[in-house]
């Protein structure tokens, strides 16, 4: 598959301190991206970087692989962390306004305005200032001069700050709908939940390295240990063939979760089970993003 993005070498460093080093990654056409880390560990500087607020030291960055232009970055919608919108201005004025700086035209800035305005439930405010609204409306309104324009590429640096979980839905809805139509996501998040829903990719950046990078659920099946949830009648099983390892309910279920020893394999702790309880269930447990995220975290960190 094509990628939309390429960061070859990308290297940063403000005086004596690291930003990133070395960072080589690929982003492709069509999907959502999930750029993860924790504070401080380079992500928003490798944002201003893939949006031209900043050069790096070393290394550059391809758009459809072109290096960056203003024309390649014309096709780039970037909600960063930090909203920047003027509190005194009119909704419907500052979105023609922002509109117009991505070279729209006033009638068809004003077409995707209002079909926008209709999408995040907006009517009536377009006479509305900015100061006036709450923090999540705000939000909707910086969500729009993001996407308006119809980017190729959408840059989200914690698209979800300040949302309730029904305008959180919104958003996520609309993110699911841009990708099919065909839209590249980067999501910048500490959502560990949005990550495991949305992202078909992730790339991890840590003390300025990157430290993890791939297609997620290849990802997670590198991190998997060999354990397997079987729910069962209840009572304790008596296994030889592998270590229980947690027991709990759920749905009224009882569920055990295994970690197989390394000389038997899945059909052997099937078999041992259905010897001792009613099967109901049994599945290999995948790590989730958010035990992945700790785990790499730590281990860099030691």
């Amino acid at each position: 598959m094509k990628p939309i993005v390429e960061a070859k070498h990308i290297t940063k460093s403000y005086g004596k301190n690291i930003a990133l080093d070395d960072i080589t990654l690929e982003i492709h056409s069509g999907k959502i991206f999930g750029l993860l880390g924790p504070n401080g560990a380079g992500k928003t500087t490798f944002i201003r970087i893939l949006t031209s607020i900043i050069a790096p030291d070393k290394g550059k960055i391809l758009i459809n692989g072109k290096e960056l232009n203003s024309h390649t970055i014309e096709k780039i919608g970037y909600l960063p962390e930090e909203r920047g919108l003027y509190k005194k201005m009119k909704v419907g004025e500052q979105l023609m306004y922002l509109a117009g700086l991505k070279g729209m035209k006033k009638k068809e800035a004003k077409e995707a305005i209002i079909s926008w305005m209709k999408r995040f439930e907006m009517k009536g405010w377009w006479n509305k200032t900015v100061q006036d609204l709450s923090k999540g409306m705000q939000q909707k309104v910086q969500f729009i001069s993001t996407v308006v324009h119809d980017p190729d590429l959408i840059i989200l640096d914690e698209p979800f700050s300040g949302f309730d979980p029904v305008n959180a839905n919104l958003v996520r809805d609309e993110i699911i709908r841009l990708k099919g139509e065909g839209k590249t996501i980067i999501l910048s998040t500490h959502r560990m939940e949005s990550v495991e829903e949305l992202c078909d990719e992730i790339a991890m950046i840590n003390n300025s390295k990157l430290i993890l990078y791939g297609e997620k659920n290849e990802i997670k099946n590198q991190h998997k240990q060999n354990i397997w949830t079987i729910g069962h009648a209840e009572g304790n099983l008596n296994l030889t063939s592998g270590e229980v390892v947690h027991t709990f309910l759920a749905n009224g279920e009882q569920r055990t979760d295994v970690k197989l020893n390394f000389d038997h394999g899945a059909n052997d702790l099937l078999k041992e089970v259905i010897d001792q309880k009613e099967v109901f269930s049994f599945n290999e447990k995948l790590p989730t993003i958010n035990d992945i995220f700790i785990q790499s975290v730590n281990k860099k960190n030691e």
